[in-house]
This record gives C-alpha cells, sequence and structure tokens, in this order.
C-alpha cells in the first residue's frame, strides 16, 4: 500500500515528470546515432572504413575536448543551481546534429582528417559527451531538492536509449544518415521541452535559491582547489582504471567484435541494434532497483559489486567466440552500468560537500574517465590492430581486477568521513 502511494506521489510530481521526459529525449537524440557510431567509423560498406589506430585517435580528441567541457560545464552548472539555460544551449546543438554530420562531419574526415577530428570533437563533445553528465546533475540536484528517486528519473533516458537502439539497429543498414537526422528530430524535440516546460516549484525555488544562496555559490579557485583533496584523487584513479577501460572497450571495440561474429556486415548490424536495445532496456529496468539493492547493501559495496561485474563481462567476452554467448555476456551491461553510475554519484554526495555536487561528479567521475580515454583510446586501438580483439580484451579485464582490488582498499565505508548527506540502509 505505501508503494502505491509513494508512486502515485511520485508520478504527481511534475519536477520528476519533466526531468525524466528530458532525460529520455536527450538520451534519445544521442543514443539513434551513438550507438553505431563505431560502426559508422570502421564499416567498409556503409561507413567510413577507418583502422583502429584511427578511430582511437577520433576518441582520444573527443575525450580532450570533452574534459575541458566538463569543467567550464560542472562550473557553470553549480552556479545556475538548477536552471536549464546550459541544457538549452546544449539541447539547440543536438538538434543540429543531423546537418552537421551529413554535410560537415563526413566529408571532412574524408578529405581532411585532421581538421574534421577537431570539428567532430567539438560538436560531439559540446553536444553529448560533456552534456550528459550536466543532464544527469541537474536532475540529481533536482530529485534532493524535490522529493524524488534519481534513480527512477535516469530510468527515462536509458528507456530513451533504448527505444533508438532498436530504431537505430533497423535505419543503420540502409542508410547511416537516416540515424543522423533521426538525432536531429530529437533534438528538437528536446529544445522545445525545455523552452516550454518549466514547473511552477522550479520557477519558485529558482528566486528563492538565488536570493538565499546566491553569495555562498562556490567560485572558480574554490573549485579548482577541490584538486588539492588527496580523497578525490583516490576515486579519481580508481575511475579511470575501471569505467575508462571499460569505456574504450564498450564503445571503441565491442561494436566491430560483436558485427563480425555474424555471416554478413548487415546481419551482425541488425542483431547490434536488437541487442543493444534489449540490454539498455534492462539497464533501464536496473536504474529502478539498483537504488533499492544500494540500500540494502550500501554504497560501497554496490561500487565493488559493479567493478566485478565489469571484470566479468570483459573477461568473457575475450574467452568466448559464439555470437549467442556474447550476447548473454553483454547483457551484463544492463546490471554493471547501474551498479557503478548510480552508487558513484551517491558517494561524492555523501563524502563531500553537496554544494559542489555537480563540480565534482565532473570532475571525478567524468573527467577523470575522460583523461583516461584521451590517453588510452589511441593506444588501445593500436594494441587491437596488432594483437587483436581477445587478447586485448584479457588486458583491459586484467587492469580492471587489479583496480577493483585497489578500491577495495581505498574506498569509505558509508559511516565514515560523511562531509555530505548521510547514507542510511534500510
Amino acid at each position: 500500500m505505501n508503494s502505491t502511494k509513494q508512486l502515485t506521489k511520485t508520478l504527481k510530481n511534475p519536477s520528476y515528470l519533466q526531468s525524466s521526459l528530458t532525460l529520455l529525449l536527450f538520451f534519445a537524440s544521442w543514443g539513434v546515432w551513438w550507438s553505431f557510431f563505431q560502426l559508422w567509423l570502421t564499416s567498409t560498406k556503409n561507413g567510413l572504413g577507418l583502422s583502429g589506430s584511427a578511430v582511437g585517435t577520433i576518441y582520444s580528441a573527443n575525450s580532450v575536448v570533452t574534459l575541458i567541457l566538463m569543467f567550464v560545464y560542472g562550473t557553470l552548472q553549480d552556479k545556475l543551481i538548477i536552471k536549464r539555460y546550459l541544457l538549452i544551449f546544449c539541447a539547440t546543438l543536438d538538434a543540429l546534429i543531423g546537418p552537421f554530420f551529413v554535410w560537415i562531419y563526413a566529408p571532412l574526415l574524408h578529405h581532411n582528417f585532421a581538421l574534421g577530428i577537431i570539428a567532430g570533437s567539438f560538436m560531439l563533445s559540446a553536444g553529448f559527451l560533456s552534456a550528459s553528465g550536466i543532464f544527469e546533475a541537474v536532475s540529481e540536484k533536482l530529485s534532493r531538492r524535490f522529493n524524488f528517486e534519481y534513480g527512477q528519473a535516469r530510468a527515462w533516458g536509458s528507456f530513451g536509449y533504448a527505444a533508438v537502439a532498436l530504431l537505430a539497429g533497423f535505419l543503420f543498414p540502409i542508410n547511416p544518415q537516416l540515424n543522423f537526422w533521426a538525432g536531429s528530430i530529437f533534438g528538437v524535440l528536446l529544445l522545445l521541452e525545455l523552452l516550454l516546460w518549466v514547473p511552477k516549484i522550479e520557477r519558485n525555488a529558482d528566486i528563492s535559491d538565488d536570493a538565499d544562496t546566491g553569495n555562498k555559490t562556490p567560485k572558480l579557485k574554490d573549485m579548482l582547489s577541490l584538486l588539492k583533496i588527496k580523497d578525490l584523487w583516490l576515486i579519481i584513479i580508481f575511475i579511470m582504471f575501471t569505467n575508462t577501460f571499460y569505456t574504450v572497450f564498450d564503445q571503441q571495440m565491442f561494436p566491430d567484435f560483436y558485427t563480425k561474429l555474424f555471416a554478413t556486415a548487415a546481419l551482425g548490424q541488425h542483431m547490434y541494434g536488437i541487442l543493444n536495445s534489449v540490454q539498455v532496456f534492462f539497464e533501464a529496468l536496473m536504474m529502478s532497483l539498483v537504488p533499492i539493492l544500494m540500500k540494502k547493501i550500501g554504497v560501497r559495496n554496490a561500487l565493488l559489486l559493479g567493478v566485478t561485474v565489469m571484470f566479468i563481462r570483459i573477461g568473457g567476452c575475450g574467452l568466448f567466440h559464439d555470437p549467442v554467448i556474447i550476447s548473454c555476456i553483454k547483457m551484463l551491461h544492463s546490471i554493471e552500468v547501474p551498479l557503478f553510475s548510480l552508487p558513484i554519484f551517491r558517494y561524492f554526495t555523501l563524502h563531500f560537500d553537496t554544494k559542489l555536487s555537480a563540480t565534482l561528479y565532473m570532475i571525478g567521475f567524468q573527467v577523470a574517465s575522460q583523461i583516461g580515454q584521451a590517453l588510452l583510446s589511441n593506444p588501445l586501438g593500436s594494441l587491437r590492430d596488432n594483437i587483436g580483439y581477445s587478447s586485448t580484451f584479457h588486458i583491459i579485464a586484467l587492469t580492471v581486477l587489479v583496480a577493483g582490488i585497489y578500491a577495495f582498499f581505498v574506498l569509505k565505508k558509508d559511516n565514515q568521513d560523511v562531509n555530505g548527506e548521510p547514507f542510511i540502509r534500510s
């Protein structure tokens, strides 16, 4: 009975509804082309046919620019509190992604690779790679202020990604340009939603917050001083050797690896779209269930469990080559992502000042991941060219295992050094 009342209360919460729709449209605009981005870069039939090293260079450049913009975005959003001006700017870029890919990015990568990398890194980072952390951070701030569960709102983002991943699997074999134009359509819807729908309770909260906390807004030098915190660097090291390696594996290598398990490229691309969609649907479900699990086992234990699942998935892909087995292993992604992303966000709000939560998330999680990708995308891409997928996966899995052992000793317990919002197990 209590759960029914809570569900009814949540569904009547305008801030929850608006945040959920925002995340759904953003991840739909991103996922419809991003889920096949690596295949578009490497495919010789309906893509650019680039080598692993070239693809790694593109991902490295994207990460460098994303790294810079994430810090800028985090600084700006902490000053804006819950205002959506920055989100509107990002949504405007999302609406332009189709024309950019078709008329600017693809021609440049064909005829002037260096210039194409520069243009692409700024557009993709500003509109999506850096923006994702800000969309999530704003939703998390709203969830604490207006009493709804962040994981439940974030689940709608995964649902949006899952829905368009299925669509992308049908569009890509026909013509990849359809994926990019679909991204623009969802971007336009996102922009209109942000411009036209601001819940009344948030408008009132903005006014009171500006009056009450305007003088308390942290300055840039205060945020830079965060880099002097030893405990933050311990988390950064942990993230760089777990989430970074996993991201390179999952985005830069797995799509091409998986599609080559099938008789034809078209069949592989179609099956990848279906598998990706099913996996993200389960990920959306887990986004709602992991907060419940986290309340039972704690933040630290949830993070360690997430790293364990990460190791199993990467290592499993290096051991097997049967598409059915690999598909089952891919489904572990739906468990690993919520088990890593939700507890790491809660870890920051538990052990650090919540006033700086957006900046801490940018520096401690998103920025740390991008530093790792900037440094490792090209070397791991070259490694894949030289020793193949399986051996590269083994190396990545071993790295994650070592990082997990390191985390066991450095991650703080939930009742240790609580400098933010306390965590109470149910």
